[in-house]
């Protein structure tokens, strides 16, 4: 058995500890996205693979019986491209999405989510990362954004404070925060984890209203929610020669 742990997660760094203890030939893939990952005690890798057919020729190379998904539930085209590669046995390790809250605006994507900010210019923490943040630049708002590393490059929004800090955070911090920059909205993905969920119970706290981003929709495919439950998966496969 040879594992290709897709990480970046929290999930997915535990899951790197369970492959490690059990001691299960195994490689962790970091997309690159961070500057400064988080040491694993399994080899790992950094960047892309090149699309669906580089990721099938990496596997076969590399002689991967097993892969594991435990990329962030946003990371759907990277989970798209693991589907259509895979020929063996794949799963994803998927913590659970928040349950949506009567003052949260749910809405299917990051375009619908920035149409659904007032017209007036409103002080909006904008908890999305970086990457999307460009289809907020044409709107009249001040933003607030919370990033693991600082920018390489300047912001395309016009109006923006940004803090460098990496979580998990907690309900103290996020309450003080949103008061401190007199938040009136907030926008985040719904990515789950306990990790994140301080801001959104600090907003109700403080009565805010939080605009909800659907996950991205994924191809049907074996889902645990943790990594004990991939564990038994991994076994019952060896156990059945896989």
């Amino acid at each position: 058995m040879r594992v290709l742990l897709l990480g970046g997660t929290t999930e997915a760094n535990r899951m790197a500890q369970a492959l490690h203890a059990a001691k299960i030939d195994a490689v962790y893939s970091y997309a690159g996205r961070t500057r400064h990952p988080v040491r694993q005690p399994i080899p790992t890798r950094t960047g892309g693979f090149g699309g669906i057919n580089g990721l099938r020729a990496y596997l076969a190379s590399e002689r991967i019986t097993h892969v594991i998904d435990a990329t962030h539930p946003f990371a759907a085209g990277m989970s798209r491209n693991a589907i259509a590669a895979c020929e063996g046995p794949l799963c994803a390790l998927e913590r659970p999405a928040w349950q949506i809250e009567e003052t949260w605006i749910r809405v299917p994507d990051i375009e619908t989510a920035a149409s659904a900010l007032p017209d007036r210019a409103a002080r909006v923490f904008l908890a999305i990362g970086k990457q999307h943040i460009g289809l907020f630049a044409d709107r009249p708002h001040h933003y607030l954004l919370r990033l693991v590393d600082p920018p390489a490059e300047p912001l395309p929004l016009p109006r923006a404070n940004v803090i460098i800090a990496k979580g998990p955070f907690d309900y103290a911090t996020d309450l003080a925060l949103l008061r401190d920059h007199g938040i009136e909205v907030i926008v985040s993905k719904n990515s789950g984890s306990e990790g994140a969920r301080a801001k959104l119970d600090a907003a109700r706290t403080l009565n805010l209203p939080v605009i909800m981003i659907d996950r991205p929709a994924i191809p049907a495919r074996t889902v645990f929610a943790t990594q004990t439950e991939v564990m038994r998966w991994l076994t019952h496969s060896a156990d059945r020669g896989v």
